[in-house]
């Protein structure tokens, strides 16, 4: 059993003493903290994960607090180089414990695989004949991988789409519905697709091309919801009402404006891929999904909505696709990323799903509350002012004391950082 994730100062702590409250708390034990050290990875693993290695790139592991998600504390790795998301996400998944915390779900792991059909006399006659074999089609993609059939997973459906393409002419193509269970499920999809295209082929009598999964992953959904008492909300001469009025004006925004949306959108991601990073998954297959959806009715919109509930209470909410697993690639070869995974606790592919999600409607609250009311440079830059100094060859004690100094001058700049680093060696 492990212990809560509202770990008073964690943030004021030292490395050593963070990783002993994760031992402590029995997130984790020694072996698996000795294994953060160098990213976690040797260079002999990673020349076999990918090509050409000629060494490591690290990012900070962080961790963020506070998090109550279904009522399970939860503390979150988070794999990020930018300053300000770990603390941001932590002090709002504080703020939503007093409303009792996230509320999230995530649907069964369903993927799509598409088979383009090209050279069709008769797209409405391939139609029907592919829906007549919709059986003999999902026999033959679950001889494509009997562990997943096994496990409880494998195909679950087809649809037929037609495609009136002015480049190529109509053409159609067939999804296939593949429950992936516990793994993001692109080589499973994938797999698939190549077994049953020459099926497809001979029922249709037409060529098929291209033969893969789609990223955007709109079956595969995960949502995550809080209600922040407005009490809660108010700070530093801010009344809680007046933050959570501006914060709805700043949802509004982005609501109606794409060009707001994306960076919205941007700060959302912020907290997702960090912990998508993480655990070892495909973070640019979750960032493709996520634009996509955002974009499903025809234009770039919000991901996230906030509103005023009956209570007053300032509520959000976010959906977006997951396609994120806790077994296969990276996430288990990877020993940083099991060390995650062993962090979070999660025991389902969905149960990650829920915790990514709510962690990105935490970055967004972080997000909004500052655009809405200091501003996003106040906290962004007294956090940043330490990359800088470091930049300008700052090292040690005298990181924190040019980067106070910066701070008080309103002058995070390089510049200044260099100068102040030259006159500390004087």
């Amino acid at each position: 059993m492990t212990g809560s994730s509202r770990i008073s100062g964690f943030h004021n702590k030292s490395i050593k003493e963070r990783r002993q409250a994760l031992i402590d708390g029995a997130w984790l034990d020694s072996t698996d903290t000795a294994i953060l050290d160098r990213g976690g990875i040797e260079p002999a693993l990673a020349d076999r994960m990918i090509e050409n290695v000629i060494g490591l790139y690290a990012l900070p592991l962080g961790i963020a607090t506070n998090f109550l998600i279904n009522g399970r504390e939860v503390l979150v790795p988070m794999a990020v180089e930018e300053p300000s998301v770990v603390a941001g996400v932590s002090f709002m998944a504080r703020l939503i414990r007093e409303g009792g915390g996230f509320s999230a779900d995530a649907d069964e792991p369903e993927m799509i695989g598409q088979i383009q059909i090209l050279d069709l006399p008769d797209l409405t006659a391939a139609e029907k004949t592919l829906l007549a074999h919709r059986e003999e089609i999902l026999a033959e993609a679950a001889e494509a991988d009997p562990v997943l059939v096994r496990a409880g997973g494998g195909p679950r459906d087809i649809e037929v789409r037609t495609i009136d393409s002015p480049l190529s002419g109509p053409f159609l193509v067939l999804h296939l519905i593949i429950d992936v269970r516990d793994a993001m499920g692109a080589n499973a999809v994938n797999t698939a697709c190549e077994r049953v295209a020459p099926l497809i082929e001979r029922l249709t009598g037409g060529r098929t091309r291209l033969r893969i999964l789609s990223n955007l992953a709109d079956r595969r959904l995960a949502r995550a919801r809080c209600a922040i008492p407005a009490a809660a909300l108010a700070f530093e001469g801010w009344s809680g009402e007046a933050v959570r009025e501006g914060i709805l004006e700043a949802y509004a925004f982005a609501a109606a404006d794409p060009h707001r949306a994306a960076t919205h959108n941007k700060g959302i991601m912020n907290g997702v891929d960090a912990v998508v990073l993480a655990t070892g998954n495909d973070w640019r297959a979750v960032e493709a999904g996520a634009h996509a959806y955002a974009a499903r009715h025809g234009t770039y919109t919000s991901l996230s909505t906030w509103e005023c509930d009956g209570e007053g209470r300032l509520a959000g909410y976010l959906e977006l696709p997951m396609a994120a697993g806790i077994i296969g690639g990276a996430t288990r070869v990877h020993p940083a990323a099991r060390a995650a995974l062993k962090i979070l606790g999660v025991r389902t592919a969905r149960e990650l799903a829920e915790v990514i999600v709510s962690v990105g409607l935490a970055q967004n609250l972080a997000a909004l509350r500052a655009l809405s009311t200091e501003g996003i440079q106040h906290g962004h830059m007294r956090l940043h002012a330490r990359q800088v100094a470091i930049a300008a060859g700052a090292s040690g004690e005298a990181v924190d004391r040019i980067a106070g100094q910066m701070v008080a001058e309103h002058a995070v700049r390089t510049d200044r950082a260099e100068a102040l680093v030259k006159q500390l060696r004087k």
